[in-house]
Formats: structure tokens, sequence, C-alpha cells
């Protein structure tokens, strides 16, 4: 069986491999549909949504994912937020969210400017490709958790669903 993840990035790929180690995964470049830097959980969601149906639509698949990062305000903090969706056809497609951190209220003048995360990070800990690395949760977590465990937990979520769902 073959998995295709819409997104390049090592950190979303990985995810996809630890998820679904028993079938061939593949990262491809598709659009998420939405701003380069998604500023609420809806639009951040709705990108994961159109790059699991693009990854899913472009080639011969069983199953396309769609990880997206965002960020969004919480009773005035802003935070950072991702979703990952899942399709197995056009109208069977999972959802998830994963863990939420806040972020530096300090980022949102630049993030309103239109500044991606992934860029404000760079400077803001003096390191380059961040987003395709520990990400900003690897920074604000101590390298805790990075960006590709993150994501690898809404993948396991992903296929949880899957397999549920397709049990009943």
């Amino acid at each position: 069986m073959k998995v295709r993840i819409g997104s390049k990035n090592p950190t979303k790929i990985h995810a996809c491999e630890a998820v679904f180690k028993e079938y061939t995964v593949e990262g491809i470049s598709v659009p998420s549909g939405v701003s380069p830097q998604p500023k609420t959980d809806e639009e951040t969601r709705q990108g994961a949504i159109n790059r699991a149906i693009a990854a899913f639509n472009l080639r011969e698949t069983d199953i396309g994912v769609g990880l997206e990062g965002g960020v969004m305000l919480l009773n005035g903090s802003l935070y950072l937020t991702n979703w990952g969706a899942l399709a197995v056809s056009h109208d069977e497609i999972y959802t998830a969210a994963g863990a939420r951190i806040a972020l530096p209220s300090a980022f949102l003048p630049e993030l309103k400017q239109g500044k991606e995360l992934g860029d404000i990070m760079e400077e803001y800990a003096q390191k380059e490709n961040i987003r395709s690395n520990e990400g900003a949760i690897g920074i604000f977590t101590n390298d805790q958790i990075d960006r590709s465990t993150m994501f690898t937990h809404v993948t396991q979520i992903l296929r949880g669903q899957l397999e549920y769902w397709s049990k009943i």
C-alpha cells in the first residue's frame, strides 16, 4: 500500500514513516489552499484537509495525509496549533489536532504583517531551517518534543480513527 503525504517537509514525512512503517511513504509538494501562515484553528485544519485530498488525488495512492502547522489566538494569547487530515476517498476524511503551546506575544505584530512563524523563529532562536527540524515546539519545550514527534502523534490519531471506523 502507498501513503502520500502532501508535503516535502522532512518532519512531516518522518511522522508518516513512523506511523505507516509497513507502507511505502512518499512526500509530494501540494498546495495547502490556505495562507502561507494559517492564523486560526479553522484555517490550519482546512490546510491539512486540502493537502490530504490533493495528495490522495495526485497519483494512485491508498492514503493521502495532510499535516499543517499554524497559529491561533485564544483569549488574547498566541498559540501554536497543528492539524492533520487523512483521506482514503473523496468523502472519507479523518481529522485530528495536536499539542498546543503558548508563543511569545511579541510574535503577534510580525504575524499580522504576514511573516511566517518559521521565519520569526529563525530570527528568535538564531537558528536556520527550524520548520524542517525541531520547530517552535522543540525550541519552547527545550527539545522535550520536536515537530516531527508532534506530527507523529497527530498521524497516530488519524491512523487509529481509520482503523476503528473501518471495523464498523
